[in-house]
């Protein structure tokens, strides 16, 4: 694999995304191939956003962060890169971080789409005695076959359920996350229904959705040649409705919206982000506090 420079890992993050203090990527570029990923964009400055390179000396420069942070706190990882791309298999740098996160007595909430996460259920285990440990996957549709056109080279959808199934028996904890959700492609009240059902067969805690997708700089040239690809008519449809516009919101928010809220409180799914912010850090800020 190759590598980049980096002179850091950490950066601050506080808007309380998913209960987070922390963003950390040591893994630049996605080969998941995913129509909609807003990372493409030019404003992002990933070059080669397709090749996965790893950020050279990343254990070494996380460790000196972690051991001289003045605050602990909980990291979040994977949006911008998957923690368990396929060459994290063989070279294992995600479980190495994950290990100084544990030594160090820091939280982690990660997203992603693979289940090579299984792997590290005992780092995950560990991690968790002294602070949160939560995972994200993101499943867009409960359909494999129309998971396979949207988002190619990842694990079906099925995998990912039965996967946060075998964390939850494990006591690792965590949610799922829609996003985004496509118009005019999955957008219908089917599928949201299939996934909070299907998420709630594998114990989610919680579900976050995004009901429409972003297209701008060069995602936009990639969104639409993916749409003629796999969905012929498809990118004329989505010219007339939204023209140029940045955010493509559903048609049927409002619908999926309601669906989504009475379907999760029925069933004890959290679906706001308050709520699940506030459910990651329950007993984490209770410790911290009594610390002082």
């Amino acid at each position: 694999m190759k590598t980049i420079p980096a002179k850091t890992i950490l950066s601050g993050y506080s808007d309380g995304w998913f209960g987070t203090n922390y963003n950390m990527n040591i893994y630049k570029g996605c080969c998941h191939g995913c129509i909609y990923c807003d990372s493409r964009s030019s404003c992002y400055r990933i070059t080669d956003f397709d090749t996965v390179r790893a950020k050279a000396g990343a254990l070494d420069i996380l460790e000196d962060e972690l051991r001289t942070k003045r605050q602990k706190g909980v990291i979040g990882s994977g949006a911008m890169s998957d923690f368990y791309n396929p060459f994290e298999k063989d070279c294992r740098l995600t479980r190495g971080t994950l290990q100084l996160i544990a030594r160090y007595g820091y939280g982690v909430v990660i997203d992603t789409k693979s289940d090579l996460v299984l792997r590290d259920i005992d780092i995950l285990q560990s991690i968790q005695r002294n602070a949160p440990a939560y995972i994200n996957f993101t499943i867009t549709t409960a359909d494999d076959v129309l998971c396979s056109k949207i988002e190619r080279n990842v694990c079906p959808s099925s995998r990912r359920f039965r996967a946060m199934k075998i964390l939850s028996e494990a006591g690792i904890e965590g949610g799922i996350l829609i996003m985004p959700i496509l118009p005019f492609i999955n957008d219908t009240a089917e599928n949201i229904l299939a996934i909070i059902e299907q998420a709630h067969e594998a114990h989610a805690k919680y579900i976050y959705p995004a009901f429409g997708v972003t297209l701008r700089q060069n995602q936009r040239e990639y969104f639409f040649d993916r749409l003629d690809d796999q969905f012929p008519g498809m990118k004329q449809q989505y010219l007339q409705y939204f023209g140029d516009s940045y955010s493509c919101g559903s048609p049927r928010d409002k619908e999926l919206r309601r669906l989504l809220k009475t379907e999760c409180e029925k069933r004890g799914i959290l679906w706001r982000m308050k709520d699940i912010s506030r459910y990651i850090r329950r007993n984490y800020d209770r410790e911290q506090i009594s610390l002082f």
